[in-house]
């Protein structure tokens, strides 16, 4: 069966890239003769291959049809790291002398590159975008079966035609009051007079052996089948693949500094704690502690039990906000609490009072962005009411996090706002990276100059 996939897509962003790379030397390089002592054929070679060898690593050009801008912006980002330690490798190589004026001149030429290649890389998604909904570059799709998640996809179908996907309509054994094409044994001769490309099965209605046929009648006619989850199971968002030897198993979720890469995200709180610490906490714990003792009797430090990695519990520092009292591990701060010192209610409100936890973060019972850390009584009391509660404690908790910049700060007035902070706390859990994790910093800085009502 004939398709309409574009073979020629990913060839051509990889030529372009090429072309991009080889301009800016000859402009930069060759043209000028700005260095000396290389051998132009050698440098050539090795940076070209280079450059596709650690493109192909990184997998900037696994670029499919449901791939975000973003991505695609973030994987140009890291390739131009890598590429710049191998351009300033090969110069090292070839004993070639560094001066400052020849390294910003190197940089200026990478620079260059990049943003070239982000702009040829932005042109070309938004023009197959606008291609797609002209009618180019498409892909004829139907569905098997009439659930609710059914008319959904189909809805993002007819919807999103810049994701080039032609909706020819359901399939299904059942009767229903949807718009039914004919059974699932019509599915061959339609397939054969359409064209058909992409068939998206609702396995909570088929039996085991529809399954089976669907599949192989796909594979024989080089059609692609995906699967719906069956909408009665909550599978999660992140179901992914794992192989025990040669044993497929479905797991909930992988969280992605739990895998091979975790030391990167604890290098990160390490050196990023450390400076807090030594610039920052080594001067800010004298003054406020003076401040502190001044309006009130008790320590400069005040500790708390919350719940952190694996539900464990471990002590949080903070810079103590209120008079002494009996109810700080059973009572939310309110407005108007006559628990709070005036020095308090100034450091809360711009959550000075945090700072501390970055010995925390330090010591490694916390992390610089994660979940928030909430009191035991908080834990024990919305575990029980709200679902999935405890997935947040698949992780350390952070100093700051996405539900934080996003507003949900300080009191908890009710379970939705909880919920609220549970649900980006999944999404965070599931969709790390460092990059993430440098967004969330910036903003929690900026939003720490705004006024949060649920501060106090």
């Amino acid at each position: 069966m004939k398709t309409r996939y574009s073979n020629y897509l990913r060839p051509s962003i990889i030529i372009f890239d090429l072309l991009v790379l080889n301009l800016w030397f000859y402009l930069f390089i060759i043209l000028p003769d700005a260095i000396h002592g290389i051998e132009i054929v050698n440098f050539l070679l090795m940076m070209n291959l280079g450059w596709f060898l650690s493109a192909n690593i990184l997998g900037i050009y696994r670029i499919f049809r449901l791939t975000k801008f973003t991505r695609i912006t973030k994987d140009v980002l890291k390739q131009m790291f890598v590429f710049s330690f191998m351009a300033f490798a090969f110069f090292t190589i070839y004993r070639i002398n560094l001066s400052e004026n020849l390294v910003n001149y190197i940089f200026q030429m990478l620079l260059f590159i990049g943003s070239s290649i982000i702009l040829i890389r932005s042109f070309s998604y938004f023009f197959l975008k606008r291609w797609r909904i002209m009618g180019g570059n498409f892909r004829n799709v139907i569905i098997v079966g009439n659930d609710e998640n059914a008319k959904k996809l189909a809805n993002f179908f007819n919807n999103r035609k810049d994701y080039g996907y032609r909706f020819q309509g359901y399939f299904s054994n059942k009767k229903t009051n949807f718009p039914l094409i004919g059974n699932l044994d019509d599915i061959p001769t339609f397939a054969e007079r359409i064209n058909l490309h992409q068939i998206y099965c609702n396995v909570g209605e088929l039996k085991i052996e529809e399954i089976n046929k669907l599949i192989r009648f796909a594979e024989n006619n080089l059609i692609e089948i995906k699967f719906i989850p069956d909408p009665k199971v909550d599978y999660g968002q992140n179901l992914t693949l794992q192989y025990y030897d040669y044993i497929p198993v479905f797991a909930l979720r992988e969280i992605p500094f739990q895998s091979n890469i975790k030391w990167l995200k604890r290098g990160f709180d390490i050196i990023f704690s450390f400076f807090v610490i030594v610039f920052i906490l080594s001067w800010l714990i004298p003054i406020l502690g003076l401040l502190i003792r001044l309006e009130s009797k008790g320590p400069v430090i005040f500790k708390q039990k919350r719940n952190g990695l694996n539900n464990g519990e471990f002590d949080v520092f903070k810079f103590r906000s209120m008079y002494i009292n009996g109810y700080s591990n059973k009572k939310q701060t309110s407005a108007n609490d006559l628990r709070l010192t005036k020095i308090g209610k100034f450091i809360r409100r711009t959550s000075i009072d945090e700072m501390p936890q970055f010995i925390n973060v330090f010591l490694g019972s916390m992390s610089v962005v994660g979940p928030r850390p909430h009191p035991v009584f908080l834990t024990e009391q919305y575990s029980k009411l709200i679902d999935k509660y405890m997935i947040r404690h698949f992780v350390k908790p952070g100093v700051t996090g996405l539900a934080q910049i996003k507003g949900f700060r300080g009191e908890v007035q009710d379970i939705e706002q909880m919920r609220n902070r549970i649900r980006l706390d999944k999404f965070y859990i599931e969709n790390w990276s460092l990059l993430l994790d440098i967004e969330i910093i910036i903003k929690t800085f900026i939003n720490s100059f705004k006024r949060n009502p649920n501060i106090y």
